[in-house]
């Protein structure tokens, strides 16, 4: 019966939860305002989970600074994308806003810490913590923002990177949990930071994220161009991305001695226990395409 609970969920998130973000990604309405909304929102969430398990172990600045600093973080990486749709006209500074918001979010934090902290003994704790959260759950997911402008020869294609970007990692996932539960009963407990992960799963999601790549390059040859070898090097970079995303989150509610980062998936847990893997994979994601397929 504990089976069936866990296999439900993952079969929901497959087959209909994957669908669904496809859909709100393949028909890229207002330079994708809907993703964008959702990516400002499920940071904040995210920012939120992280800062109960930092919780956990360090006193931390206050939950709705950091939250907030998320939002602004993430708001401006996506006014970069929305300002032509709301204002008419290109924002008038490049992406590099986006990191100078990010390190603008850091001094505002040391700022705090510096001029309004009662007392110092917890204050590397604090700045190390509020520094992290922010990188880890708004920077890093500025760049599927930065995705929705993707362009080859003056025709938009960022439907097509953004849901190949998806696939490699929910195949990676999927294939990876499929693999072990078929072949992974004899081979697990190599990975202290998560003991049920097996050597079968983790080449069950190589193959997955591969595979995923393999299929974007027939479904869109005419953006994934030249040699199939490159996109089955991006795949196996985003499968190897994803695993590490995973396990770092592993690390990090093993450290906190919590199971999952929340509850607001059902049979899933939080929202970093499903960003886990994009969150880490979405740079890298985003930097080889740009080499391999660029000028984007």
């Amino acid at each position: 019966m504990s089976s069936i609970k866990k296999i439900i969920p993952r079969l929901g998130i497959f087959f209909i939860g994957l669908p669904l973000l496809l859909a709100v990604i393949l028909f890229p309405w207002g330079n994708h305002l809907p993703l964008h909304v959702l990516i400002v929102t499920v940071s904040a969430l995210a920012a939120s989970e992280a800062y109960d398990i930092f919780l956990t172990k360090t006193k931390l600045q206050p939950r709705w600074f950091i939250i907030l600093l998320d939002i602004f973080i993430t708001v401006v990486a996506s006014l970069t994308k929305l300002f032509p749709v709301l204002f008419g006209r290109e924002f008038p500074v490049g992406e590099e806003i986006i990191s100078y918001t990010f390190i603008s979010a850091m001094l505002i934090i040391l700022m705090v810490e510096v001029f309004f902290a009662d007392s110092f003994e917890n204050s590397l704790g604090r700045i190390s913590a509020s520094i992290f959260i922010l990188l880890y759950t708004a920077y890093l997911i500025t760049f599927v923002s930065r995705m929705t402008t993707f362009s080859k020869g003056g025709k938009d294609i960022s439907s097509q990177l953004i849901a190949e970007f998806l696939l490699m990692v929910c195949f990676c996932d999927s294939f990876a949990w499929f693999f072990g539960v078929l072949f992974g009963k004899n081979n697990k407990g190599f990975i202290k930071a998560s003991p049920n992960k097996s050597i079968a799963g983790f080449m069950g999601g190589i193959a997955g994220s591969i595979g995923a790549g393999i299929l974007g390059f027939y479904l869109w040859p005419e953006i994934f161009t030249g040699s199939i070898v490159k996109i089955i090097f991006t795949g196996f970079i985003m499968a190897l991305t994803s695993i590490v995303g995973d396990l770092t989150e592993s690390v990090m509610k093993r450290s906190a001695g919590v199971k999952n980062s929340g509850n607001i998936i059902p049979g899933r847990g939080g929202i970093l226990d499903s960003m886990d893997s994009i969150l880490m994979s979405a740079p890298l994601y985003y930097m080889l395409i740009s080499i391999f397929y660029g000028p984007l």
